[in-house]
C-alpha cells in the first residue's frame, strides 16, 4: 500500500451550540499544529466566559493522528472530554482542539445527558468549521549564499513548494514545506544544488 500523505482537519475556528434544560453548551474548534497553542486558546475562553462553570476540551494531533488528550474539567469522568474525543474520530479530523464550554443551567443532566451535550456542541463546531483535506508536508530549512537565489527559487517554483519563512540576509535561510510523497525526488534535486545547507525541522 502506498503511503498515505493526506489528512482531514478543519478549515477554520468555528462555533456550535446545543441547549438543554437551561445549561447551554458553546462548543470551539480550531485548527492547530502544536499543543503549545491550547494554552493562550484556553485562556481566552476562560476570560470571554468568566461566569461559564466548565470548560472540557480533547484534541488530535499529528497527520497520524496518533497523538490526543482530554479534559473532563471537573464534569463525571468520560461524560465531556472523551464524547468530544469521540466526535474528532468519527469525523476522522486530526490537527484540531475542541473546547466545549458549559454553563450550568440548575437542572443536572445526568451521564447520558452530559455525554450527548457534549457531542452534539462538538459536532455543531465541526459541522460549522467545515473539512478540508492536506497533504503531509515535511517542512525543512535551506540555508545557502545570496548568489544561488536565482537556483533555490527556480526550484521552488517547478516543484510548486510552499515557502514558510524567508529571511535574507548575508546568508539567505528559507523554510519551505515539501508533501512527503514527492520527499526524495525533491531533495534529490535541492542535494544538486551545490552550496545548500538542508536541515529537517518538522512533520505538518
Amino acid at each position: 500500500m502506498l503511503f498515505d500523505d493526506t489528512y482531514q482537519t478543519i478549515a477554520a475556528p468555528a462555533e456550535g451550540l446545543f441547549r438543554d434544560r437551561g445549561s447551554k453548551f458553546l462548543g470551539y474548534a480550531y485548527p492547530i499544529r502544536s499543543e503549545d497553542e491550547i494554552k493562550p486558546l484556553l485562556a481566552g475562553l476562560r476570560t470571554e466566559h468568566a461566569k461559564a462553570r466548565h470548560f472540557c476540551w480533547a484534541l488530535r494531533l499529528s497527520p497520524d493522528r496518533g497523538i490526543f488528550r482530554i479534559q473532563d474539567d471537573g464534569e463525571p469522568s468520560g461524560t465531556a472530554g472523551r464524547p468530544i474525543l469521540n466526535t474528532l474520530l468519527s469525523a476522522d479530523v486530526t490537527n484540531v482542539f475542541l473546547v466545549v464550554v458549559r454553563y450550568f443551567g440548575g437542572t443536572l443532566l445526568g451521564v447520558p445527558g452530559l455525554i450527548n451535550a457534549y457531542k452534539t456542541a462538538a459536532a455543531e463546531a465541526i459541522q460549522a468549521a467545515g473539512i478540508i483535506t492536506k497533504t503531509v508536508n515535511d517542512v525543512y530549512e535551506l540555508r545557502f549564499d545570496y548568489l544561488l537565489m536565482n537556483d533555490v527559487m527556480k526550484l521552488v517554483k517547478e516543484e510548486k513548494l510552499n515557502i514558510l519563512s524567508q529571511n535574507f540576509d548575508n546568508s539567505c535561510i528559507i523554510q519551505l514545506e515539501i508533501r512527503k510523497s514527492a520527499l526524495n525526488s525533491v531533495l534529490g534535486k535541492i542535494e544538486k544544488v551545490e552550496g545548500i545547507q538542508v536541515k529537517y525541522q518538522f512533520t505538518a
